[in-house]
């Protein structure tokens, strides 16, 4: 099995500017939705999601997230971002993590 080589923990937390659920909730499905559009394997929690695949690709989409949370009405977002990076080795699936709790 080809195990990804990087995997990445990402949360996106926005200030808009009324700071009303709506808004704020409005960013943080963007958000989702463009992780889930990437192709790439996500899994969607309630404080953070979690994205596997090449480095290059896990850094360019957290920049995306970014762009897009000021895109979509944030007029300042912080992210908090976890990578793990196996280049030789790869590292475990989501499914590997998680599936036994599920």
């Amino acid at each position: 099995m080809n195990k990804p080589e990087a995997s990445m923990a990402i949360q996106i937390l926005p200030t808009t500017k009324n700071a009303t659920e709506e808004e704020v909730f409005g960013v943080v499905d963007a958000a989702i939705a463009r992780l889930k559009a990437s192709g790439l394997n996500v899994f969607v929690g309630p404080f953070e999601s979690t994205v596997e695949g090449p480095l290059e690709t896990l850094l360019e989409l957290q920049k995306e997230l970014i762009e897009l949370s000021v895109k979509e009405g944030a007029i300042s977002v912080a992210v908090y971002s976890k990578i793990f990076y196996s280049p030789e080795k790869g590292t475990w699936t989501i499914d590997e993590k998680v599936a036994k709790h599920q």
